[in-house]
């Protein structure tokens, strides 16, 4: 009985590994022959197909296929969805909207959500004392946050007699630090932020950021 119940075992066994060969081996070899066989075509109405069967007008492809993905052009800032409150603004306040997207870039890199360390909050990057000032009741709302740093750069800029560099310096380390000296700080904060925020400025233009509007600075 023992070896007539381990025959009857090794024979199931054997039926077994035969029907799972039969069974999954045909699968292994189907990627391969239809990576080696496989046409596109195009019918009348512009539906595409992809079958095994050469013929005219079918064109070879490789598996595995797949879909085009179209990317992005690249464009030199990430704030596309605030366009129409920076035009609004810049032409409200009298401001370059270029100048706008330049210093929006260096304050916050268009992220309306942005807290620096000292405490500065959404897109132009408003201290709270200056955001209660000018009656913005929320600074992360991107109209409110726009429109108060568009005004009060401009305002920086009369003060400065449009003077550029001067008033960017005094948004940055604040106007107490730049009014009466006519000169800008020597925090290297803002003089870095300066830099960055012509840089920016500059790639948008496409062009010398500096004309009759705006005067040169003997800044470095």
């Amino acid at each position: 009985m023992g070896n007539e119940w381990r025959y009857r075992q090794g024979r199931l066994g054997i039926f077994l590994k035969f029907f799972f060969l039969i069974l999954f081996l045909p699968l292994t070899f189907v990627p391969a022959l239809n990576a080696a066989d496989l046409y596109t075509f195009t019918d009348k109405e512009g539906t595409a197909y992809f079958t095994n069967i050469p013929g005219e007008d079918r064109m070879r492809v490789s598996l595995p296929v797949k879909k085009p993905i179209s990317k992005p052009l690249f464009t030199p800032f990430q704030g596309e969805v605030y366009e129409p409150i920076i035009t609004a603004a810049s032409n409200r306040f009298a401001i370059d909207p270029d100048l706008v997207r330049a210093v929006i870039k260096a304050e916050s890199n268009f992220n309306h959500r942005a807290v620096s360390p000292k405490g500065a909050m959404g897109l132009m990057q408003l201290m709270p004392s200056k955001a209660k000032e000018m009656a913005v009741s929320n600074p992360f709302n991107p109209e409110e946050n726009i429109n108060a740093g568009v005004r009060y750069l401009g305002e920086l800029l009369q003060i400065f007699n449009w003077n550029l560099p001067l008033a960017l310096a005094a948004y940055n380390a604040g106007p107490g630090r730049v009014i009466g000296r006519n000169e800008i700080p020597l925090f290297e904060e803002t003089q870095n932020y300066i830099r960055r925020v012509m840089a920016y400025y500059k790639d948008l233009r496409k062009a010398p950021i500096i004309n009759d509007k705006f005067q040169s600075s003997n800044a470095k």
